[in-house]
């Protein structure tokens, strides 16, 4: 090859392998730093995709695993309460057994009726102190869909009200009836509980009137006073009074509290979500409301009655312990799954570092090679001034 100072093509050469050589070092180092085979998407665009997908699924496994102990420390939560109300049933049968002796004088009786109704008292304070970050676990929070079989013809989907739902706080009993009237002129609705005439709240419906609902478009009106909310759908005609069959049974909205736990990564309800049902216990659901050990024949009465309040309360318990035994292989499953997935996106992207180290010192050696190879290709046009001296 023939000598000339214009170019130095042995210089250029060592000059682009060492570039070639620093990059490759660079990239390894960069892998080495991070810990994972995949920095980039130059790297390998598939494990990358698969990688990142895959570790979505991990940390949404790890909260719903938190979701689960979260959901079993609330049914646990549920079954002390219901222990509680159990001993305190127990203590009330006791005092009725005690009461249907005819040894003891009226007198008597009233003493034990005054601890048997304290107890109810109590039961109903443990139903509803039973929480767990504000739900109310055992007296009931219950939204219910309005069924015409159950409420005023009136008060039907069809006719604009789509759900009713009453507030496990809500200063109502299960005797109580309540109704819904419409008044168009001012666009008032008012609700009333007619076991108490003075007992209701109106709230002003203009601007919803205004604003109208359209399509599946709900709006709900808030009775506070009652613990009342009623959904409204676009079928409600605000041109139109309601005034007669408008009324509705507060016994139509007991029922079980509903408890959704979200105990997947993903949004399909059969696989990813348990619904548990709380059944509402205190003295009213359990049947023991209007239970007394005043008389002899009203003790004995009482015995009957708190003995299937006991059972009622153990098939709640019951249902409880069914979750939570549930709940606990659904955390086994998600442990398990997390560790699979875990060891998928690490097979996909985790470094094997002793093969990278010995990639990298490889590339080590032959940047320290260009380089020396470039300072010599550097002094071959030295070469060349010989000539010219």
């Amino acid at each position: 090859m023939a000598l000339n100072i214009i170019s130095n093509y042995a210089a250029n050469v060592a000059h682009r392998n060492l570039s070639a050589s620093d990059e490759a070092a660079t990239r390894s180092l960069a892998k080495l730093s991070s810990g994972t085979r995949v920095v980039s998407a130059r790297d390998d665009a598939a494990s990358m995709a698969i990688g990142a997908r895959l570790n979505s699924e991990v940390q949404s496994l790890k909260t719903a695993t938190v979701n689960v102990g979260q959901a079993n420390s609330m049914l646990q939560i549920a079954d002390g309460g219901m222990a509680t109300i159990d001993n305190v049933l127990v203590r009330m049968k006791t005092l009725a057994v005690q009461a249907s002796s005819g040894n003891l004088s009226g007198t008597e009786r009233g003493f034990l009726d005054d601890e048997f109704q304290s107890l109810k008292e109590e039961m109903d304070r443990v139903s509803s102190s039973t929480k767990f970050n504000g739900i109310q676990l055992l007296s009931g929070q219950n939204s219910f869909g309005v069924d015409p079989a159950a409420v005023g013809t009136n008060i039907e989907a069809a006719d604009g009200i789509a759900a009713i739902s009453i507030k496990a706080d809500a200063p109502l009993t299960a005797n109580d009836t309540l109704s819904i009237t419409f008044d168009n002129a001012t666009n008032i609705m008012t609700l009333t509980n007619t076991n108490n005439a003075n007992f209701s709240q109106s709230v002003d419906l203009t601007d919803l009137s205004t604003a109208g609902l359209a399509g599946a478009q709900t709006a709900t009106v808030a009775f506070g006073d009652l613990g009342v909310n009623i959904t409204l759908n676009s079928a409600f005609a605000f041109g139109t009074d309601i005034t007669a069959n408008n009324t509705f049974d507060a016994l139509a909205t007991t029922g079980p509290t509903s408890l959704t736990f979200q105990i997947g990564s993903g949004n399909v309800a059969a696989e990813d979500q348990l619904t548990f049902n709380l059944t509402t216990v205190n003295s009213g659901s359990l049947g023991v409301t209007g239970s007394a050990v005043d008389t002899e024949a009203n003790a004995q009465a009482a015995i009957d009655e708190v003995s299937d309040a006991i059972d009622l309360l153990q098939a709640a318990r019951s249902a409880v312990g069914v979750g939570q035994n549930r709940l606990d292989f659904a955390g086994q499953n998600l442990r398990s799954s997390q560790e699979n997935n875990e060891a998928a996106r690490s097979t996909l992207m985790d470094l094997d570092v002793a093969a990278e180290m010995t990639n990298f010192t490889s590339k080590q050696i032959l940047v320290q090679s260009g380089v020396a190879m470039l300072a010599q290709a550097n002094q071959m046009p030295q070469n060349l001034l010989r000539l010219l001296q």
